[in-house]
């Protein structure tokens, strides 16, 4: 029988032969990276649909068992895509301040050019996986990651605790307490940056969508001595507004667990604001609804908060469609960083 497997490394996919009855496996692929394989019904030959950190998926064959490379069948990129050198960011592990080792890749920018800011980029579902050896599924975001270090800034994106692919405990890390453990994940990343990296503590934003919102608006509202600017993006303000099959695992249920969704909700810690922040949100997203950043827009106007922006999308849902859509959002992005960290 056949199987896939991290044996090799959390960030890795690779496909084994097995005997049935038990015993030693045998790995048939070799490229570093996601290895997503398809055999031949005689099982002779293997179609590999592969990528690489900083390349996107292709199509291999390669003859089932042999240590033969395996030979590309596809070239889906343009010239103009393939004459940018796309960045192979560093995949490191830091100490969180319980002991645990945090993955995350890790953009450096070259030494003439860093302006001694940096940015944490927080993926969304929160079960996701995403400081992996393959080509994200945040292609967008890795590409503006790629601007952002091409501009002098320090990107970090971290698997923060309830991230997939490091077992059961990183998994249910967050249970009862979302904004927790994923959040302190974040705020020990810049801890290890600025020890390391001598970026300045001064000069730090962060951004995401949907669960990376979530974590954005969090962490401008209960971190602002570490988070001087951010972007949250079609994000979760109070879960109890949020889908039940979701939530439920986590949080359990609000008549049931009300300090649970309190304390895992954004809009109950608005009044710690102090950092610039922008807020933006499809006004048809049918996964968090629009009304979420709305009841948080009039709890910021409540409390008399000046150092906010909302930006609106009237024709997206929760993952955009409309490439002006992608490009005004990331435009208002760079400038918030470039104004709000480096004064420009």
């Amino acid at each position: 029988w056949y199987l896939t497997t991290s044996e090799v490394d959390p960030g890795e996919r690779h496909f084994y032969r097995m005997p049935l009855m038990g015993g030693k496996m045998q790995k048939l692929t070799s490229m570093t990276g996601n290895n997503d394989v398809s055999l031949s019904p005689d099982e002779k030959y293997m179609a590999v649909y592969h990528s690489y950190i900083n390349q996107p998926w292709e199509l291999y064959l390669k003859e089932t068992g042999s240590n033969s490379e395996a030979q590309q069948l596809t070239s889906g990129q343009s010239a103009e895509f393939k004459q940018y050198n796309w960045r192979e960011p560093e995949i490191i592990r830091f100490q969180a301040e319980d002991g645990a080792m945090v993955p995350a890749r890790l953009y450096v920018p070259e030494e003439n050019a860093k302006n001694g800011a940096a940015v944490v980029f927080v993926h969304g579902a929160g079960y996701l996986q995403n400081a992996h050896k393959w080509w994200s599924s945040y292609f967008r975001e890795y590409m503006f990651n790629n601007l952002l270090t091409d501009l002098g800034y320090t990107v970090i994106d971290i698997d923060y605790r309830g991230s997939a692919g490091y077992g059961r405990d990183w998994r249910t890390g967050i249970y009862r307490h979302m904004g927790g453990k994923d959040l302190s994940d974040q705020v020990d990343g810049v801890k290890y940056l600025v020890e390391k990296y001598d970026i300045d503590p001064e000069k730090v934003g962060i951004y995401g969508g949907s669960y990376g919102g979530f974590i954005t608006l969090m962490g401008m509202f209960t971190q602002p001595e570490t988070f001087k600017a951010g972007a949250a993006l079609r994000s979760v303000t109070d879960w109890a507004h949020y889908n039940h099959g979701y939530t439920s695992n986590i949080l359990n249920e609000p008549s049931e667990d009300p300090i649970a969704y309190r304390r895992s909700s954004p809009i109950y810690f608005a009044e710690g604001l102090e950092g610039d922040l922008l807020i933006a949100h499809g006004m048809v997203d049918t996964n968090v609804h629009f009304q979420d950043v709305v009841r948080l827009a009039q709890r910021l106007i409540e409390l008399h908060k000046d150092n906010w922006e909302m930006a609106v999308y009237p024709v997206e849902n929760h993952g955009f469609v409309e490439p002006s859509s992608w490009t005004d959002e990331y435009s208002r992005i760079l400038k918030l960083f470039n104004e709000s960290l480096l004064g420009k």
